[in-house]
């Protein structure tokens, strides 16, 4: 299924029923009373998130959403039915935004979780409920009101712990092959990564984590240059971002000093609190090197990036170094804030559980 993390539809509420007006007609009552009946309210129009959804491509072709009307009032009392509420299916982790406005209506971030984005029309009011006793027979009734309509923007944002960062061929499908049971497309060409990828981290029972797989960025991936433009949001939601660099590059035209420098300052142009997140250093591609090369090669980069933050070396091609990466995401993200409950950060439906042993 093509990953689609944006889209853009309309959603109409129903309107609500007219009241009615209607008297009393019944042989030998001449002068029966006023027996119109309210109208039903207009159905509402919510979101609702699915665990199983995963994109928001079927927003693609279909963009408009209804809810029904609600019935008119009728005579000897009846009200009006009310219109059903439309609830639609969106993948957790959706933002929803007024398109015309700007405003951020909500998120939906755990299974099950509603948001009403239009609401229905009030019912219009019957004759019946204007009698008084100065006024018999009110002829007066109210017609029910129109109900919202809107245009929203739907915006997916993964809901990940982890979010892996690094140019193209870093490695970074290849280390999330290695960690955890998803398979994205691995090769040796630039750019093999077309949309992100999850998968999930277990290393014991109800110890887990997401981790969070986006195409390469290049310099320039803020104003729109490469694949990054559009997948770096997907960060956002993650609590740790580890930043891959290659220690045996087939292109040494950037040194790894110069290739950190370069995605870190992409971060802040992009969004400042992004940047500020804490950040760890993977050197990937270690079992193309020696041990003496690596730690020539690892004390260098360090010297010249005066680097105070975490530093792991790993291999995904040998698992060399992954374990004890997992374990030390794992007890970080324990002591970390979780902006989320713990139930609203699922398993991605294409991921199963990969214990590390």
């Amino acid at each position: 299924m093509k990953f689609v993390d944006e889209a853009r539809i309309r959603v109409e509420a129903g309107k609500g029923g007219d009241g009615c007006a209607s008297f009393r007609r019944e042989k030998f009552i001449p002068k029966g009373g006023p027996d119109g009946g309210d109208g039903g309210d207009g159905g509402s129009v919510y979101l609702v998130g699915d665990e199983g959804l995963s994109t928001l491509v079927d927003f693609r072709h279909q963009r408009l959403h209804r809810a029904p009307s609600g019935r008119p009032g009728m005579g000897r009392n009846r009200t009006g039915t009310s219109g059903t509420d439309a609830e639609i299916a969106v993948p957790l982790g959706t933002r929803v935004t007024d398109a015309d406005t700007g405003e951020v209506i909500g998120e939906l971030l755990a299974a099950g979780d509603r948001l009403r984005v239009a609401a229905g029309g009030l019912h219009g009011i019957g004759n019946t409920r204007f009698k008084s006793s100065t006024n018999r027979t009110p002829r007066k009734f109210t017609l029910g009101k129109p109900g919202e309509r809107r245009e929203l923007r739907l915006e997916l944002l993964l809901l990940a712990d982890v979010g892996l960062l690094g140019l193209p061929n870093a490695g970074k499908s290849s280390l999330i092959r290695a960690l955890s049971s998803a398979r994205p497309k691995v090769a040796d060409y630039p750019f093999t990564t077309l949309y992100p990828n999850l998968g999930v981290v277990r290393l014991a029972p109800r110890h887990s984590f997401v981790i969070a797989d986006i195409p390469g960025l290049i310099a320039g991936a803020a104003r729109g240059a490469g694949l990054g433009t559009g997948f770096l949001k997907h960060l956002a939601r993650t609590r740790l971002l580890l930043h891959l660099v290659d220690v045996a590059p087939a292109d040494a035209s950037l040194s790894g000093a110069e290739q950190v420098r370069t995605l870190a300052a992409e971060l802040a142009r992009f969004d400042p609190a992004l940047a500020a997140k804490e950040r760890w250093l993977v050197l990937s591609k270690i079992d193309r090197i020696d041990a003496e090369t690596l730690a020539e090669r690892r004390a260098a980069l360090l010297r010249k990036l005066d680097w105070r933050g975490e530093v792991h070396a790993v291999s995904a091609t040998t698992g060399a170094g992954t374990r004890e990466l997992a374990a030390a995401l794992m007890e970080r993200l324990d002591a970390l804030p979780h902006p989320l409950r713990a139930d609203q950060a699922p398993a991605p439906a294409d991921a199963n559980w990969h214990p590390l042993d």
